[in-house]
């Protein structure tokens, strides 16, 4: 049995047919899966060091000074320039990235990692490049995928420079409690290769924090009627006028889509739907 997606939208949703409503599956922890695929971010995070071990819980900022730092937005990243998405399960919403609606601003990692508690799923943004994601589970530290790797490291060694954010409300799913976000992570280091079975960061850092199955490679379960439903619906809001549509049969398919937009860039992706709508 799979897991069912959770009524938290204002939006009706026909029930899924792969649903534990406490949002945990029921499986172990380690599940070897005979899945092997090129994680994206290979080539271009060769910046990771050795993992520190320790676990510590973070302090809390001091209010006024947490308060006082500002966003600091590189060049694609929080702004105009960045692609902006909705996600749709048939007729529910499952994911939003909308600057209309949320709060995109990106920090410098040094502003970002006082807002950080254990739990949160961060990602990190880099210029012509698929951001990455990890949990953040306390310490100054992030479990993530990298290179086909579940590893420990601290955010300034993942980050590289980067600038970040904090991604906790995007997919629409009800969260599982902090402490069992940073087991599930925690509870997979080590896995390499062919023992991993999500896709990319993105993927593993959502499963962590929201349980369901349908982050895997391979995890969703199909309906009655057959393999190859289009399900899943990702909207590109271009314009307040044009809003592209693409559909798919599992979530694992609509990530990859949407990380490789992401990584070409709002203006290349403007510029090929252009030719092919003049065509």
């Amino acid at each position: 049995m799979g897991n069912q997606i959770d009524r938290i939208t204002h939006l009706n949703y026909s029930e899924l047919p792969t649903g534990d409503p406490s949002g945990l599956e029921k499986d172990d922890l380690r599940v070897g899966v005979a899945y092997f695929f090129s994680d994206e971010e290979d080539e271009a995070d060769e910046r990771a060091a050795p993992a520190e071990l320790q676990w510590r819980e973070p302090p809390s900022p001091a209010g006024d000074e947490a308060a006082a730092v500002g966003p600091e937005v590189p060049a694609g990243g929080g702004g105009a320039g960045e692609l902006e998405y909705s996600a749709f399960c048939r007729q529910e919403c499952i994911f939003s990235k909308l600057s209309g609606n949320q709060d995109l601003e990106v920090y410098s990692l040094n502003s970002l990692l006082p807002r950080c508690r254990a739990g949160d799923l961060l990602e990190l943004t880099v210029n012509g490049q698929a951001a990455h994601w990890a949990v953040y589970v306390g310490g100054d530290q992030v479990v993530h995928l990298q290179h086909q790797e579940i590893r420990l490291d601290h955010l300034a060694e993942v980050g590289g420079g980067r600038a970040g954010r904090i991604v906790n409300t995007w997919y629409r799913y009800r969260a599982l409690p902090p402490e069992l976000v940073v087991q599930n992570a925690r509870g997979h280091l080590g896995l390499k290769g062919r023992d991993i079975c999500w896709t990319d960061s993105e993927s593993f850092a959502a499963w962590c924090r929201f349980g369901k199955r349908e982050f895997k490679a391979g995890g969703e379960v199909q309906g009655g009627g057959g393999g190859g439903e289009r399900r899943y619906f990702l909207k590109l809001h271009l314009s307040d006028n044009w809003v592209h549509t693409l559909n798919f049969a599992s979530l694992q398919d609509l990530i990859r889509e949407k990380r490789r937009k992401d990584a070409c860039g709002k203006i290349r992706v403007l510029k090929e739907l252009s030719i092919r709508n003049h065509k």
